[in-house]
């Protein structure tokens, strides 16, 4: 949804442009019925209905679809009035008719495979690398540190976690748990759900840069790359980044110096096997969902004879998330 939010808009030019451009052009190919119908659905500005962000979406694409096309009757209703405008030949869907359901999904299905299927190891690579910024920030200082850490556009001034918005919204947890997601297409703010009755969601933008994607590679490079990741060290290297670490961490775990670990890294990356994001003041490196693939593979038998160490939706609305 936040994707579709950004393809109408020019916002974050430099980060998002070469992801727009793609998009469009594969956008093209779709039928344009379902292209209007889920552009409707998330328009660039304003509202768009909660039945959209359904928890199911977490156990993958179809589960999620699934769960939208089972959306109720009086759900779909509700949720379809706070569209700021809704065209008449969306009433089927907000009548719950089975037909426009099922079309909804077709068109969902079939907009993730042309705008985001291509890149969609470089977004889970951006949400891995901050979960595990996050994770480390839980391990170092617990909950004041990882939501002290949510910024800049999140504030923790306990009890209370603030966000920079036109107007003001309470979101009160009452004994509730915050379910935190992190997004590559949330752009500067954060969001949550509209309804606050709903379990507490809030999705915060990953920090990102301008090459966080990339097109893929001629299969000829990728093989060339990967050809060079053979060896003692570079696989070593391989398993400790598995639950993320900095260039020192990888060099004494993988019992390699610090420049021979960078090197090993960067060979990594290029694989698109490994990404690396700033926490502060250094570098935390993690796997690829394609690197993480790597490892379990061979996770019973050896990496190219190696024998190393092993390790192991919303609304846009100003709130006050207290808990």
């Amino acid at each position: 949804m936040l994707s579709l939010n950004l393809l109408a808009t020019r916002q974050g030019r430099a980060v998002f442009d070469t992801w727009r451009a793609q998009a469009r052009t594969r956008l093209r190919l779709l039928p344009r019925r379902q292209l209007y119908l889920v552009r409707e659905l998330a328009p660039p500005r304003g509202n768009f209905p909660d039945f959209l962000n359904p928890a199911e979406a977490s156990q993958g694409l179809a589960e999620g679809v699934q769960a939208i096309r089972s959306t109720s009757r009086r759900r779909l209703r509700e949720e379809m009035n706070v569209l700021s405008a809704t065209p008449a030949w969306l009433r089927p869907l907000a009548d719950g008719e089975p037909s426009a359901l099922e079309s909804l999904g077709q068109a969902l299905h079939r907009y993730f495979d042309a705008a985001l299927t291509p890149c969609w190891s470089a977004v889970r690579a951006q949400i891995e690398a901050d979960r595990a910024v996050r994770a480390r920030d839980m391990l170092r200082g617990g909950v004041d540190a990882l939501l002290s850490s949510l910024g800049p556009s999140l504030r923790w001034r306990p009890p209370v976690l603030e966000t920079a918005y036109p107007f003001d919204r309470d979101l009160r947890l009452d004994g509730r748990g915050l379910l935190l997601v992190p997004s590559v297409f949330c752009w500067q703010t954060p969001i949550t759900l509209t309804d606050p009755t709903l379990p507490p969601v809030l999705v915060y933008p990953v920090a990102r840069t301008h090459h966080w994607w990339s097109p893929q590679r001629a299969g000829g490079e990728t093989r060339m790359t990967l050809e060079r990741l053979l060896g003692h060290g570079r696989a070593a290297v391989l398993r400790v980044l598995e639950d993320g670490c900095t260039t020192g961490e990888a060099a004494r775990r993988a019992g390699v110096t610090a420049a021979t670990a960078s090197e090993h890294v960067r060979i990594l990356r290029e694989a698109e096997l490994a990404a690396s994001v700033r926490d502060r003041n250094t570098v935390l490196h993690v796997l690829t969902p394609l690197g993480l693939s790597l490892l379990r593979a061979n996770r019973t038998g050896q990496v190219a004879g190696d024998r190393g160490p092993s390790s192991r939706p919303g609304r846009r609305t100003g709130h006050r998330t207290g808990n």
